[in-house]
């Protein structure tokens, strides 16, 4: 038996509901093999983050070198990388084994407005893995970042689009789950829109959604299916995992990315 895989490089969230432990549990979800390269570990739960321990990047390198000359990717996920070195390593290693179907998810800025890594590393993201990249997908703060400039609607969304492809080629989903109305997202791509409309879920529970979201792009393009195929399925197993209304932990909990899949008798 043969599966696809799709490789996860972020950090750990120890307490499961983002990065690394969300990413696999999406990959498995899609019923494809999930493999990882961590970049830092942190001690978090859902009341916030106490500790954060970055990975030396020769031991990034070493993990990615592992899974490259073994059980090469159908498809790459890219989290959060808060140094400009351990970018410059990744970066190296997808160049070396032309890695495929690259989903980067620029995490820069915090729901708050507060920045998230140093101004070098995001200088290092947008040089060095941008250009890699086939999709990137920021969410509102981080899209203002990148294109200087605010975002307050949908006209906002696209001439934010537009500011990034003027040095970005690559695909642009600007996730719109920021804004109070609904759950809109923009794809931008070789001068063209695509909306991607669903209602906003009622759920205070989302940690976790961008790096769900991006992992669940990626397993859609080892599919086979198309960007804009990918991004619709996507967001239908987001909604579905939030529409399942998990509630655990006395902060913003995580989601159930397991909800298709039956539970068992005891």
């Amino acid at each position: 038996m043969k599966l696809k895989s799709v490789l996860a490089i972020a950090g750990s969230d120890s307490s499961g509901g983002a990065g690394i432990q969300a990413d696999l549990k999406t990959i498995t979800a899609h019923k494809l093999f999930g493999t990882s390269a961590i970049t830092a570990l942190t001690a978090q739960n859902t009341t916030g983050v106490f500790g954060i321990h970055d990975v030396p990047p020769a031991f990034v390198a070493a993990q990615l070198d592992a899974i490259f000359t073994d059980i090469p990717p159908a498809a790459v996920k890219i989290g959060m990388v808060s140094r400009a070195d351990i970018i410059e390593a990744i970066a190296a290693k997808l160049e070396q084994y032309h890695a495929p179907n690259i989903v980067l998810d620029p995490v820069m800025v915090a729901t708050s407005g507060a920045r998230l890594i140093a101004e070098d590393a995001a200088d290092a993201l947008v040089a060095r893995l941008f250009p890699l990249a086939t999709v990137i997908t920021p969410n509102i703060p981080e899209a203002e970042v990148l294109a200087k400039r605010p975002i307050r609607g949908a006209d906002d969304m696209i001439a934010a689009a537009q500011a990034i492809a003027a040095f970005y080629p690559g695909a642009i989903l600007v996730k719109g789950g920021h804004l109070v109305n609904d759950a809109t997202d923009l794809l931008w791509h070789e001068g063209q829109g695509t909306w991607f409309r669903s209602p906003r879920i009622d759920n205070p529970n989302t940690h976790g959604t961008g790096c769900t979201l991006s992992s669940a792009i990626a397993c859609n393009l080892a599919m086979g299916r198309s960007l804009p195929e990918a991004i619709r399925a996507a967001k239908a197993y987001l909604s579905g995992a939030l529409a399942a209304m998990l509630d655990l932990g006395r902060g913003a909990g995580p989601m159930d990315h397991m909800f298709a899949i039956p539970t068992p008798e005891f």
